[in-house]
């Protein structure tokens, strides 16, 4: 039978996956991010609540080696050229933000806290760090991690974890209970600087002759030792020097970013890093202290709010003297207004140096928890705001459009080719979304995107219906047909294209008038079946052949469910297994529907 360790940690994992499984699914649907979920979740099974899992503290310092591997991961990204030109940010508007956020926050404990100045100091320079768990994850769900605005954050968040040498520098010094074993500065300095060269010249003249040796092998279960230990390596040199794992896995990736092996690397480490950064997540969620929390919640609410104002003014400022635009300065600051899981460390070494008092570190990092938690909200009410419904007004057509304009409502992937092309003959496009996370992405690679339901008569018209020739529906999803009724009243000179989600609303939008469909996977479907085709041998003429026959049947098809509203009608021409079926005609006699979107007669 297993022993009570066994079952206990066994009684954890589940524990874990439970707590996960419930909470992330429940907030991700309620749009409020898979972070907050995990959050929530640890909250609930943590020793404050449930009391499920009794010694948060553990599992935490665990849990960071899924940081470690995002780290990892993002520098297999990023090559070292890239990486050099972000220097300016990282060196220049990074030690900025650290140091005058250290010394604003500094101020603001003086002033709300009876704290030292010497106590003050050593809390109010990890609160200017960020947590970068939490901000890159953020980015990677929303694709904005290699955009302008991603790149500048993240320059930001790797000198921080540069920071962390001098930060632990200033506790020593000040520490009243002084560790007698401990490196001078100037020492630890030079373990630094030897122990990132010393990664370097092991990325290139070790890791790669390795990888090579072990392709050739062919065992793909050694390649994943091989990374594994690529990244707790590196991040264990780095823990040995008192630095940031995460760095060190983050220089071992980036050095690694230029080999061939890359992408195996990269499949291979992903699973362990989204099982151990959702485990980061519930580990800082179970370590809110609710207690300290309800004794001192006015403080700690008012400490809260000051770290998200302080460090989301002094990083907007900053990124607009940077060239950054209002809105993104903006947003640079919010993403990186909370603290940071560095702080839990400094928190430590200042309690153990006698600085501070072990209840003040719990009060502490409920401020971090609690700001880190704030942070997905904030960027929801923001991406609404910039993407805040619009009235006439707010939506008005570019003067130039002409009398030839175009309007497409939906700017997904299927929208965004429609666009293109339109933009090839020199079309002027007005665009309109009604998901704020697609106009943010939109806009910050150069295309205007308004926000409004497109279905609308009155947002149409803003959008200069009256005056447009075409209107695109190339909206996502099964809509209903009768929203087209009041558009065409409206705009009777319009010209629509719709776009069908499937055969069922295909069907549904002829037997509404529609005249101008496309079904939206039916041509890339088509396409591949021409390319199965001719990989089992067909010549072209037969592969043409075969599709024509089949574009026919479909069409009969399709009328005839269109005309009965029966789904099920023309079943019987439909290509059945044991079908063997070779054109009889030549096939320039055969009826070819080469293109599908066809006016109904």
């Amino acid at each position: 039978m297993a022993g009570a360790a066994e079952t206990g940690l066994l009684t954890d994992a589940v524990v874990y996956l439970a707590a996960a499984a419930a909470m992330v699914p429940l907030f991700t649907r309620a749009r409020l991010g898979a972070v907050l979920g995990y959050l929530a979740g640890g909250v609930l099974i943590g020793p404050h609540v449930l009391g499920l899992i009794g010694d948060p503290a553990s599992t935490l310092k665990f849990a960071e080696f899924g940081i470690v591997l995002l780290l990892f991961v993002i520098g297999l990204e990023l090559k070292p050229s890239r990486l050099w030109s972000l220097r300016r940010d990282i060196f220049g508007l990074g030690t900025a933000q650290v140091l005058l956020c250290g010394a604003a926050l500094t101020g603001v404990l003086l002033l709300l806290t009876s704290l030292s100045w010497q106590a003050a100091l050593v809390v109010g320079l990890p609160l200017a760090l960020s947590s970068t768990a939490l901000v890159v994850q953020l980015l990677r769900e929303r694709d904005q991690l290699n955009t302008p605005l991603g790149e500048r954050v993240f320059s930001v968040l790797l000198l921080q974890d540069l920071a962390i040498v001098p930060l632990l520098t200033v506790v020593a010094a000040l520490s009243r209970n002084p560790d007698p074993n401990a490196p001078e500065g100037w020492v630890q300095a030079l373990y630094t600087v030897g122990a990132l060269l010393g990664l370097v010249l092991a990325g290139r003249f070790v890791l790669n002759p390795m990888l090579r040796v072990i392709g050739t092998l062919g065992a793909r279960e050694v390649f994943v030792v091989t990374a594994l230990l690529t990244v707790l390596g590196s991040a264990l040199l780095m823990a040995s020097l008192g630095l940031s794992m995460a760095l060190g896995a983050f220089v071992a990736g980036v050095m690694l970013a230029d080999s061939s092996y890359r992408h195996e690397l990269e499949a291979d480490i992903e699973p362990f890093r989204g099982l151990l950064l959702g485990l980061f997540f519930l580990s800082v969620g179970m370590s809110l202290d609710l207690r300290v929390l309800w004794e001192n919640v006015g403080l700690v609410l008012a400490l809260v709010v000051a770290l998200v104002l302080v460090k989301t003014a002094v990083m907007t400022g900053l990124a607009r003297l940077f060239g950054s635009s209002w809105k993104e300065a903006f947003s640079t600051g919010l993403l990186l207004s909370q603290g940071g899981e560095f702080a839990f460390v400094v928190f430590g070494a200042a309690t153990a140096g006698l600085l501070i008092a072990p209840g003040a570190a719990s009060m502490f990092a409920a401020v971090v928890t609690l700001s880190m938690a704030l942070t997905p909200p904030l960027l929801g009410l923001w991406r609404r705001w910039k993407a805040r419904g619009v009235s006439s007004e707010g939506l008005a057509l570019p003067e130039e459009a002409g009398e030839g304009a175009a309007i497409v409502v939906g700017y997904g992937r299927f929208g965004q080719i429609v666009t293109q092309m339109l933009h090839a003959r020199g079309v002027e496009v007005t665009l309109i979304d009604v998901k704020p996370e697609q106009i943010e992405r939109s806009n910050q690679f150069g295309w205007k995107v308004y926000y409004g339901d497109g279905f609308r008569v009155d947002v149409l018209r803003a959008a200069g219906a009256e005056r447009a020739q075409l209107l695109v529906i190339a909206a996502d999803g099964p809509w209903a047909p009768t929203r087209l009724l009041p558009i065409r009243d409206a705009f009777p000179q319009l010209e629509i294209v719709a776009r069908a989600h499937d055969r069922r609303h295909y069907i549904d939008l002829r037997r509404a008038d529609q005249e101008l469909i496309v079904r939206e996977l039916f041509l890339g479907a088509v396409e591949v079946g021409r390319m199965a085709l001719r990989a089992l041998g067909n010549d072209e003429e037969a592969v043409d052949a075969i599709e024509a026959e089949f574009r026919r049947r479909d069409a009969e098809r399709l009328a005839l469910q269109a005309a009965t509203g029966d789904i099920m009608a023309g079943r019987d021409s439909v290509f059945r297994p044991g079908t063997s079926w070779t054109p009889e005609i030549a096939l320039g006699e055969i009826p070819f529907a080469g293109v599908e979107a066809e006016k109904v007669s």
